[in-house]
């Protein structure tokens, strides 16, 4: 096994200068430097985890607080997980994942016993009680989403404003006269989850836009299940109106997109000829439903990235290149099967 012993040998330095290079604890010339890292990449040198975080001080680990509460979207949670364990591995990094139900006192236990270098919290509420705990502990915390009072953390996640604003929009460009948004469960909307409330204000500001003079309404299901979207459908399609009116369906809670245009089906409504339906979902959630429907991306792979990046440079103590502690990622629309033909 090679060990930091072989590595300065060959790099013609002392054994402390290789971990000095390695854990950034001293100052080092370049030109030793690189005959350390040379050496290191030449011999194949891996330092194992628990040498890396004596000599750095450090755990090597970021702790990823997750929601696994009852009627998460697991699938729609698993591109954050794989993108922000890919980026902490490209830092030599680990993921401890954690569940939100574990509260403000989970925050705590992660920083106080030195179990992760830095925390990624997600799911975050309207008026989360974790985020003052967060914003007093003494490793750094950044938010996926954005609470009324982000206490000064950095937050990073999808514009629903601006996705809500987008979709009634394009509903309004193409001729619908009527919109109806196919909400959010009851239990969701009880929870109070940040980016719901901030969909639904750009939906309506977009449909209260003088400009438009386009019907609409909101429903909200009882739940994700196939019952809750015929439910919810019953109500939503009293708004069809008379023949040659265009109506449009927008959903944004992903695990009611497959139900809903199953129901239309089953009720003999084709998207795309008799109504339209824009979903707020991954691009690979719109490419394999039946059929394939018109969204708005969540981009959970953009949002991830960026959020590890600003939380490398807070945790490496180097500054944030951003003029405000939000940063928005900009949805995409991609026109699918599941919209009417402009007129």
């Amino acid at each position: 096994m090679v060990t930091s012993r072989d590595v300065a040998r060959l790099a013609g330095v002392s054994q402390s200068t290789v971990s000095y290079v390695m854990s950034g604890r001293r100052s080092i010339s370049p030109e030793t430097r690189r005959r350390v890292e040379e050496a290191i990449e030449t011999l194949g040198f891996q330092p194992n985890a628990g040498a890396r975080a004596l000599a750095s001080q450090r755990s090597q680990v970021i702790g990823l607080v997750v929601p696994f509460a009852p009627g998460a979207d697991m699938t729609g949670v698993l591109p954050f997980i794989e993108t922000i364990t890919k980026c902490a591995r490209e830092e030599d990094h680990n993921v401890i994942l954690a569940t939100e139900d574990e509260g403000a006192e989970g925050l705590t236990r992660l920083s106080d016993q030195s179990l992760c270098d830095a925390i990624v919290l997600m799911e975050v509420g309207s008026k989360d009680p974790r985020i003052p705990v967060a914003a007093g502990l003494s490793v750094p915390v950044i938010l996926i989403g954005v609470p009324d009072d982000p206490a000064g953390l950095y937050c990073v996640d999808l514009d629903y404003t601006l996705a809500g604003r987008m979709a009634v929009d394009e509903l309004a460009d193409s001729a619908h006269d009527r919109v109806v948004l196919l909400g959010y469960p009851r239990d969701v909307l009880a929870r109070d989850v940040n980016f719901v409330r901030r969909f639904l204000r750009g939906a309506e500001d977009a449909a209260a836009a003088a400009a438009h003079g386009i019907a609409y309404a909101e429903v909200s299901p009882p739940d994700t299940s196939r019952a809750g979207a015929e439910a919810a459908l019953d109500e939503a399609l009293a708004e069809l109106g008379p023949d040659g009116s265009r109506l449009g369906l927008v959903v944004p809670d992903p695990q009611l997109i497959q139900p809903t245009l199953q129901s239309l089906l089953d009720r003999g409504l084709v998207p795309g000829r008799d109504l339209s339906v824009i979903g707020l979902c991954t691009d690979r959630t719109a490419e394999t439903s039946t059929p394939p429907v018109t969204n708005l991306s969540l981009e959970p792979r953009d949002v991830s990235r960026r959020a590890m990046r600003i939380l490398f440079r807070l945790l490496n103590r180097e500054s944030v290149p951003t003029t405000s502690t939000v940063e928005l990622v900009t949805p995409r629309l991609t026109l699918r099967q599941t919209s009417l033909p402009a007129r």
